[in-house]
């Protein structure tokens, strides 16, 4: 019996971080975020980005960490924004399988925490509670 329930336990997802979805305006995403780990993703007005040694989630990897440069976009729902970043060509993102890691990792979702924006995207296998991926900012 306890095998079961722990077995079922196994079933659910983390759950996101803390904060609101929000939607976001482009001039309030053109900013510098950062990570728990000094990374920085700079989203630039024309549309373009920096990023150095910023954590993403590409499928089932557990989380990585990319640097180089490339192109943003914003989606949004009626109740939350998303970006999606696309990193230039000729950047190497896995030493073991390069040619299977697309440019495109998953996409950030927004979220408001008090006076701290926040752009999250989950990372690895849901079943081994990893840490989000989480880059901050603080609110305008």
């Amino acid at each position: 019996m306890a095998f079961a329930l722990t077995a079922c336990g196994r079933l659910t997802v983390m759950p996101p971080p803390e904060g609101e979805p929000v939607v976001l305006q482009p001039a309030q995403l053109a900013t510098t975020w950062t990570d728990a780990d000094g990374g920085t993703l700079t989203l630039k007005r024309d549309g373009t980005f920096d990023a150095d040694k910023i954590c993403v989630a590409v499928g089932w990897y557990d989380s990585l960490t990319w640097s180089g440069t490339g192109t943003w976009r914003q989606g949004s729902g009626r109740e939350q924004s998303f970006v999606g970043v696309t990193f230039d060509a000729g950047h190497s993102f896995d030493v073991y399988h390069p040619e299977e890691v697309e440019r495109r990792p998953d996409s950030y979702a927004a979220l408001k925490q008090g006076r701290v924006l926040k752009l999250w995207v989950a990372v690895g296998d849901p079943d081994n509670d990893y840490p989000h991926c989480i880059l901050t900012s603080p609110a305008n």
